[in-house]
């Protein structure tokens, strides 16, 4: 690499995906791949390594998740420029994404072009938040925040568990499951607990592996 490149370190458990990413990324005169990682936990460690400019991070990583990632790495490099670079685009993996300290979210299918532009916007000091990503953002700040409890619940709801089922799981009473799932229907908007399900899988609250 020569001086004045963008150095850049990717992180993302498939290896076909990186490479291809790796080869548009050096194609360019202006940026350098200085490491890759497989998970979140290795991102960390390359990260406090190589110190690089931009660092492109997945969500969905074995070990330690995206999210967790950019926490731990912001928390000694406060100024690190990430980008999320990810297949999901629910408001709650978003808002999770951005709130640890992602200076950019963009989808997987993005085009080269605005991939480019946001490495060297974020690199700048800019953000770089694309017109869907901001949508789904405002969606999520216009809502009522679950609590842990309740996306507890809600998890065991969309497993076709039943109040008292759900009670037993988590060691509390039938009552109080009823009074956390009127809970969740209203600060969802939801119309029964089929639909908050859904909801919930579509904003990124939980998933299914």
């Amino acid at each position: 690499m020569s001086e004045g490149q963008i150095r850049i370190l990717i992180a993302d458990d498939h290896p076909f995906f990186v490479d291809g990413l790796a080869a548009n990324v050096e194609a360019e005169p202006d940026m350098a791949v200085v490491a890759r990682a497989s998970d979140g936990r290795e991102a960390v460690a390359r990260a406090r390594e190589h110190r690089p400019d931009v660092i492109l991070m997945d969500l969905r990583m074995p070990t330690m998740n995206g999210v967790e990632a950019i926490r731990e790495i912001t928390a000694f490099e406060p100024s690190s420029r990430i980008i999320v670079l990810t297949t999901y685009d629910g408001d709650e993996d978003i808002y999770r994404a951005l709130k640890a300290g992602a200076k950019a979210y963009l989808l997987k299918d993005v085009f080269r072009e605005e991939l480019l532009a946001a490495i060297r916007a974020v690199h700048s000091g800019r953000r770089h938040i694309p017109a869907q990503v901001a949508s789904r953002l405002a969606e999520r700040m216009g809502s009522d925040e679950l609590t842990e409890r309740e996306v507890e619940v809600l998890r065991l709801v969309a497993s076709g568990k039943s109040n008292r089922e759900i009670g037993d799981a988590l060691l509390i009473a039938e009552g109080t499951v009823k009074a956390h799932v009127n809970n969740i229907l209203n600060k969802l908007g939801a119309n029964d607990r089929t639909h908050a399900a859904m909801l919930a899988l579509q904003r990124g609250l939980f998933r299914f592996e």
